[in-house]
């Protein structure tokens, strides 16, 4: 308590306080939001005070820290043309104006997509006493597009379009507040997008927002949205209303992979997801009806990985270790990643796993350091397993340093000649 005693000393005086520091402002903060929280808790009865009082406390300290340490600052939006972020059009447009035209055998049904669509695009950067951080570009909330192929009794096409976003729980949280609550960790100054990730956890369990705007899949009839860093949402594919998620009654409890992949022959869905974590990446089986995990393997990598998708045969999973170095030491050195680097010092690998096989039974190829974030295809061909992937020599995450002209970084990023392997 001496420390609150202290603080009240610091705002009461009459004399001309001298500069406060970081650590004097944070404990003022403190004793700001503790006050009312005092109140309340001397009113609770005896027995729920130590559990409801020092949860509310752990919020209230929180909310009062960020609030009055990030500050949201107005930036204009940098998505011209198509990635502008647009509004919602929640009742079916019929639409008139088409090009060209559609087969006659052209099958009835949906087109749908995602993509990111910041709700609050003016206020995508804080600043604090830690520096300046920001969101990515693809790091837009996500909004459900679609396109309805439809035909009247005489045959002839009606298409209808319409959006919404997905609104996953932290968007409704944002959305009900009208501002945004988490804070960016994408971009920006190494201290801030630190102290930003930690901040995130205490106070909403998850470094980033719930995104769902990379991948719209369909299995059993159900269609869901996805982005790797969750799992996916529930989508009615007649108004695009967001449902439940889907974490096969409970059996997935991690990140789930944007792809996964429909087996042949059983149309069981293979899975992964990929945490910062341990474990680091672990492999799902799901049965074709959505409602059981056959198989859960912890494949045991030694460090974690941003493997963006999984591949598949009739018989094999197959896997891409290219993991990458997150040290703290590399973060407060502000030193961006370009390129790829194994803590272990081996080399990117490929591996081939039977469809229900376990860690131990990963036949694994080590290939030169690269990242491959899409697999185009993968196929056995008699005794062999055949990968064909994207590969690059270099990645753009974690992109450039706050101190790098953006535009001039990406343009030299994409225009590196590619090598081989």
């Amino acid at each position: 308590m001496a420390s609150f005693t202290h603080a009240m000393r610091i705002t009461c005086a009459v004399e001309k306080a001298p500069p406060t520091t970081p650590l004097q402002h944070l404990t003022s903060t403190l004793n700001s939001a503790f006050k009312p929280l005092l109140k309340k808790t001397n009113q609770l009865p005896l027995k729920t005070q130590f559990t409801e009082s020092i949860k509310a406390a752990c919020v209230t300290m929180l909310d009062a820290f960020v609030d009055s340490t990030f500050k949201f600052v107005d930036t204009p939006a940098e998505l011209p043309g198509n990635y502008a972020p647009v509004d919602e059009i929640d009742e079916a447009i019929m639409l008139s104006d088409i090009e060209g035209e559609i087969p006659k055998d052209f099958p009835q049904g949906i087109y749908m997509r995602t993509g990111p669509n910041f709700l609050h695009p003016t206020k995508l950067a804080t600043e604090s006493m830690f520096g300046r951080a920001a969101f990515g570009v693809f790091q837009g909330d996500g909004m459900v597009h679609a396109t309805f192929f439809d035909r009247d009794d005489n045959g002839k096409w009606k298409l209808s379009y319409r959006n919404r976003y997905a609104e996953a729980e932290t968007f409704l949280m944002e959305k009900e507040r009208d501002k945004p609550l988490l804070l960016p960790a994408a971009e920006g100054e190494p201290r801030a997008l630190l102290i930003a990730s930690i901040l995130n956890m205490l106070r909403f369990g998850k470094v980033t927002k719930d995104y769902n705007n990379t991948n719209v899949f369909e299995n059993a009839g159900k269609v869901y949205t996805i982005s790797e860093n969750h799992l996916p949402y529930e989508i009615d594919k007649s108004n695009l209303k967001t449902g439940k998620i889907w974490d096969v009654n409970g059996a997935w409890d991690r990140p789930f992979t944007s792809h996964p992949k429909r087996a042949p022959g059983t149309g069981e869905v293979v899975i992964m997801g990929v945490n910062a974590v341990k474990p680091y990446y672990v492999v799902g089986v799901i049965s074709a009806d959505g409602e059981k995990l056959l198989n859960k393997v912890d494949v045991k990598f030694g460090t974690p990985t941003l493997s963006h998708e999984i591949g598949i045969t009739e018989n094999y999973n197959i896997i891409l270790d290219y993991p990458i170095r997150f040290g703290l030491s590399r973060l407060l050195a502000d030193k961006q990643l370009i390129g790829y680097e194994r803590d272990d010092g081996q080399r990117s690998r490929i591996g081939v796993m039977p469809r229900y096989g376990d860690a131990e039974s990963i036949k694994w190829f080590g290939v030169k350091n690269h990242c491959s974030y899409h697999i185009i295809d993968s196929f056995e061909d008699g005794d062999e397993v055949i990968v064909r992937v994207c590969w690059m020599s270099g990645s753009l995450i974690s992109g450039p340093s706050h101190k790098d002209d953006k535009a001039q970084w990406y343009r030299r990023a994409f225009s590196q000649p590619p090598k081989k392997l």
